[in-house]
């Protein structure tokens, strides 16, 4: 039999490795994983890993790059956690720590080799997944990424068009360190963000009529 989702996402709540056998360097403080699967929600947020702010809170994007993000998507902080609507699983479940500049420091290598796959097959009912930065574009996308994460936004068109299951649609980190890639490529806010926004709103209006 096959686990179910709610063991699963009990055990990777739980889960350890980063500290009892890492890879490299283990995580310099306490884990503590910050993931939000769900069995009804078809869309998931692909994310990197979570910021200090959420790893004191224990929620995801309860900081400047979740309200960012909810902005870009259109949605209300209520509809946002609504696990009917969304569900929010990043590639690294723990803060990773932060470099010399004071800059997050990648996800742990450990944990999308120990967990996405079965977290993605508990949750077959997905059927968008936003990639929000080059890691989560690199284990959901395959060949259909480009070489650069601009590059791979840019032909967003392109991507989320591909005969896939589920849909795949790429995005820059919602981060305020990205505001100047922001500025410096306006087709972003100006033709990918609309038709986020109205195909968020029309997956959730479907959702919502079941």
């Amino acid at each position: 039999m096959s686990e179910s989702l709610e063991e699963l996402t009990r055990r990777a709540r739980a889960c350890r490795i980063c500290v009892e056998r890492p890879t490299g360097r283990p995580l310099p403080h306490e884990p503590r994983p910050v993931l939000l699967p769900s069995s009804e929600a078809r869309i998931l947020i692909a994310s990197q890993a979570p910021g200090r702010k959420v790893h004191l809170s224990g929620m995801p994007f309860t900081d400047a790059s979740g309200d960012r993000l909810r902005n870009w998507l259109g949605v209300t902080r209520e509809e946002f956690y609504d696990r009917k609507n969304f569900a929010i699983v990043p590639m690294g479940f723990c803060f990773p720590g932060q470099d010399a500049r004071g800059a997050d420091l990648p996800p742990r290598r450990e944990c999308a080799p120990a967990w996405r796959a079965p977290l993605m097959a508990a949750m077959p009912q997905i059927e968008l997944v936003l990639t929000i930065g080059m890691y989560a574009q690199a284990w959901h996308m395959g060949d259909t990424r480009r070489r650069s994460l601009t590059e791979t936004v840019m032909n967003w068109r392109e991507i989320f068009a591909a005969p896939s299951a589920p849909v795949v649609l790429p995005l820059p980190h919602p981060s305020w360190r990205n505001t100047g890639w922001l500025k410096k490529h306006p087709w972003f806010e100006m033709d990918l963000l609309p038709f986020l926004k109205t195909e968020i709103r029309s997956r959730l209006a479907t959702q919502a009529s079941k």
